[in-house]
């Protein structure tokens, strides 16, 4: 992509000894969507937080629409909306006071009851959040996120603890907001919604990335397609053959099978985002 709306280079942070980031660098295209993956204390929270300046790093730069995070972190978080923890609202006022107080501190002027009725809380406009559920609470911080209407997004989880039909209407909230221009960042344990929504994604484990591509072409690097058949034996019962495709020789393969066998059903696999994610750091995503 020739035009980048993050770019880090070398990026890193220690906590004491601890080393969370290390030397990490990547860009982010104009308008993608950009799944950051990886388990518990792998990274991901510290590196968000130096990309939106809540830290500095301790080495390496980062810069966001061309402005150094080091130098302009106020000027870069009027371009920018974080929907990360949703302690920092505020429970004694309402949802629409909770936005209405951003938009102030913004110094603009935001279409809240669009808002929140694009994330399914129109008809709780005016109850206080402390009354709200976890998921309503996740609801409304991606809806505050996109108050100021940012030209970058980053999002932590965002359909964690919603209804399916909840979750969905925040998926397609994500890809009418990059429609419209904005950058995604997101991280999520969700593989499926990672590989649905993503354009590209970054396997991070130990502080380092493992991987960065887009799903199709993890899956081809790290993957393997399956071809699975029922074979039905002589006794009437079933025995599953399993043929790698893209191998030198499946036709040879497919040919015998079909020649030699009784096949009763037959479908093809391809490995998930989950099974590249083992491959590649030995761990599980929740892990």
């Amino acid at each position: 992509m020739a035009n980048h709306s993050i770019v880090a280079r070398d990026l890193t942070y220690a906590y004491g000894e601890n080393l969370a980031v290390d030397h990490i660098s990547f860009e982010v295209g104009e308008a993608e969507i950009f799944a950051y993956l990886g388990p518990n204390g792998a990274g991901k929270s510290t590196t968000v937080k130096m990309l939106t300046g809540q830290i500095r790093p301790k080495s390496g730069t980062a810069a966001l629409l061309g402005m150094d995070i080091a130098r302009e972190p106020n000027k870069i978080q009027h371009h920018i909306g974080v929907a990360f923890e949703t302690t920092n609202l505020y429970p004694q006022m309402s949802a629409t006071e909770n936005l209405a107080l951003f938009a102030r501190l913004f110094g603009v002027k935001a279409d809240i009851p669009t808002l929140l009725e694009r994330v399914g809380l129109g008809t709780r406009a005016k109850e206080r959040v402390e009354g709200f559920s976890k998921g309503m609470k996740q609801r409304l911080m991606v809806a505050r996120a996109l108050v100021n209407k940012p030209r970058i997004l980053f999002l932590d989880e965002p359909t964690e603890g919603l209804d399916p039909v909840s979750a969905e209407a925040i998926r397609e909230l994500i890809l009418e907001t990059r429609a419209n221009g904005a950058t995604i960042f997101l991280t999520t344990h969700d593989m499926l919604e990672a590989d649905k929504l993503s354009d590209r994604v970054a396997f991070i484990n130990q502080g380092k990335i493992m991987a960065l591509d887009t799903p199709h072409k993890l899956k081809q690097q790290y993957g393997k397609r399956l071809l699975k058949a029922e074979i039905e034996r002589a006794d009437g019962g079933l025995d599953t053959r399993e043929i790698t495709l893209d191998s030198a020789d499946t036709g040879e393969a497919v040919k015998r099978l079909f020649e030699n066998e009784k096949v009763v059903t037959v479908h093809s696999e391809e490995a998930s985002l989950e099974d590249i994610f083992i491959q590649v750091t030995g761990r599980r995503l929740m892990g």
